[in-house]
C-alpha cells in the first residue's frame, strides 16, 4: 500500500504542493488530475524520488521513501510525458541496458526483456534505432521501460499524448493489463480516458487536493461527467498565472529586492552621516592645532 501524508513542496515563499493526503493499493489505478501548474508533475517527481519534499511522508509497505536509505531499496516505474530514450540505441539494446540499470539478474535479463517487448508490442522493432521510431512506438518503448524490474508502483504521465486513436486504445489496454499486479498512478488531460481506466480519481487545484473519490461513485453521485466535475472544482484556477518556469531561490531574491534596496539606502545614509561627523571633528582638531 502507498500512503501519502501531508506531502508539501515549497520554492521560497511559494507553495506548489500543499499537504496532500491519499492512499493507493495494489490492483488499483489512480487518476491524478489538475489544470496546468496545479502541482501534478511536482507530486509525481516527489513520488519517484526525483525531487525531495519540503515536508510530509511517502510510505510504501511501511517504509518512508523520504528517507534516502529506504528509497534505495524500492523500485518505482515512471514514464514521463516525453520518455527519456537513448536515440542511438536499438530497442533491444536499450531494454537490455535498462534491465541492467534496474537490477534484473544477468541470467534473467534476456527472458525478461523478451517478455516485456512482447507484452508492449515492440518485438518487431527490436533491431531498429530508437531515433527512427514513430511517436507511437517511442511511447511503447517508454512504457516498456517503466515496467522493467516489476516495480510495485508505476507512474504514467500523459502516456497517450500525441497518439492516434488506435494507438490510444492499445495503450489503454496495456495500462489495464498492469492493474492486477501493480498500483498504477495515471496523469492525463483526457478525462474520458480517466473515466474508462481509473478506479479512483484525485483532483489537485493550486497545489491542494480538492477531490478524492471512487470513479463510479463520483459519477453516480454528481450525475454528470468527470469533465463537468473537474471544471466545477477548478473554475477558480487562473491558468495564465499557473504556467511558469520551475521556481528557484532567485524568485525569492527578486521578491525581496525592494527591501534590500531600502536597507542599502539606509546604510549609505548612515555611513554618510558618520563620515560628515568625522570630517567636522577633524576640521575642529586641525583648527585647534593651528591656533
Amino acid at each position: 500500500m502507498l500512503k501519502v501524508e501531508k506531502l508539501t513542496k515549497k520554492y521560497g515563499k511559494r507553495t506548489v504542493v500543499d499537504s496532500l493526503d491519499f492512499t493507493g493499493h495494489k490492483g488499483e489505478i489512480l487518476g491524478l488530475l489538475g489544470p496546468n501548474g496545479a502541482g501534478k508533475s511536482t507530486t509525481m517527481n516527489m513520488l519517484t524520488g526525483y525531487i525531495a519534499p519540503t515536508s510530509g511522508s511517502i510510505i510504501l509497505d511501511d517504509m518512508d521513501l523520504t528517507i534516502p536509505k529506504n528509497r534505495k531499496r524500492v523500485l518505482i516505474g515512471y514514464m514521463p510525458e516525453v520518455p527519456p530514450l537513448y536515440n542511438d540505441m536499438t530497442v533491444y539494446e536499450f531494454m537490455r541496458f535498462d534491465a541492467e540499470l534496474k537490477g534484473v539478474k544477468r541470467s534473467e535479463r534476456k527472458k525478461t526483456v523478451e517478455r516485456i517487448m512482447e507484452k508492449c508490442g515492440i518485438t518487431e522493432a527490436r533491431d531498429r534505432l530508437i531515433k527512427n521510431l514513430s511517436k507511437g512506438y517511442r511511447q511503447r518503448v517508454g512504457f516498456a521501460s517503466a515496467i522493467v524490474g516489476d516495480p510495485e508502483v508505476i507512474i504514467l504521465d500523459e502516456p497517450t499524448a500525441g497518439l492516434d486513436p488506435r494507438q490510444i486504445v492499445n495503450m489503454r489496454e496495456m495500462i489495464l493489463s498492469l492493474k492486477e499486479d501493480h498500483l498504477v498512478i495515471l496523469s492525463s488531460h483526457i478525462l474520458s480516458e480517466v473515466e474508462e481506466v481509473c478506479d479512483h480519481v484525485l483532483i489537485i487545484s493550486k497545489g491542494k487536493l480538492v477531490l478524492s473519490d471512487n470513479t463510479e461513485h463520483l459519477l453516480e453521485e454528481h450525475d454528470e461527467s468527470l469533465e463537468d466535475v473537474f471544471l466545477e472544482l477548478t473554475e477558480s484556477d487562473d491558468e495564465t498565472a499557473d504556467v511558469h518556469d520551475p521556481l528557484t531561490s532567485r524568485y525569492e531574491e527578486e521578491e525581496d529586492t525592494d527591501d534590500w534596496d531600502e536597507a542599502e539606502d539606509d546604510n549609505i545614509e548612515e555611513l554618510s552621516e558618520e563620515l560628515d561627523e568625522e570630517s567636522d571633528d577633524k576640521d575642529e582638531d586641525e583648527k585647534e592645532d593651528d591656533e
